[in-house]
């Protein structure tokens, strides 16, 4: 399994087009959002582009170059050796979210060095492990959906399950915005309690516990299904 997440972690790290979407979009998303907005707004998008890029580097990327690596053969491969579903899914989420980590310390460096913002050194750590921490949850969605989808459908199958909870997780908008009914669904999906958790710290309190408790069960669900679907695919073999 280490040796699985270390190839991983090799082969993404030299895919350059790869990178800098997953690590400098979302800082120049960041910069975009903040412009002409009030000072008091820049923390709440700062912990937001942490988790939206967090949420580039595991999601898109994982499930559609699983999808592919099912398609060539190269997971069959991995099917003939002794891990087990419980480490493949392990070892891509652990890989994954390793890789999540050079986007989120950029954006956090750009609201503290270039738009000012201003915390005390538990908070700076407190947002980056919570945004960290929180990006396994969706690099387990990643692997899930690269065993669910094919080749052809994985990247629109991501991108709908991407673009759909970083808006309703108040990642580009203030959440405090949405109609009641809204923030009702969203608080009930893995975005918005991911985000919360990095706004709870960045605001001098502890991350809400049902918000801790959400991110646990999409997280034992997601990897659930990835590692089940993987068991499936050996009993084939």
């Amino acid at each position: 399994m280490r040796t699985l997440a270390r190839l991983e972690i090799l082969r993404v790290l030299r895919n350059r087009k790869f990178m800098f979407f997953s690590v400098l979009y979302p800082v120049l998303l960041f910069m975009i959002l903040t412009a002409g907005q009030k000072a008091a707004m820049v923390p709440y998008y700062m912990v937001a582009m942490c988790a939206f890029g967090a949420m580039t580097a595991v999601l898109m990327g994982n499930s559609e170059r699983i999808a592919r690596e099912r398609d060539k053969g190269w997971v069959r491969q991995l099917r003939l050796t002794a891990l087990p579903g419980r480490g493949y899914v392990l070892a891509k989420v652990a890989a994954a979210a390793t890789v999540s980590l050079p986007s989120i310390v950029l954006v956090l460096l750009a609201g503290g060095a270039v738009k000012g913002v201003r915390m005390a050194a538990w908070q700076w750590a407190g947002v980056l492990l919570t945004s960290w921490a929180g990006s396994f949850v969706f690099a387990a969605l990643g692997v899930a959906i690269g065993y669910v989808a094919s080749a052809e459908t994985a990247r629109p199958v991501a991108m709908i399950a991407y673009f759909g909870l970083a808006l309703l997780g108040g990642l580009w908008v203030p959440f405090d915005s949405f109609p009641g009914w809204l923030r009702d669904i969203a608080n009930l999906l893995p975005a918005r309690p991911y985000a919360a958790l990095g706004q709870a710290v960045e605001s001098g309190r502890a991350p809400h516990a049902g918000d801790v408790a959400v991110l646990v069960v999409y997280g034992l669900v997601f990897a659930g299904t990835a590692a089940w679907m993987y068991r499936k695919d050996t009993a084939k073999a």
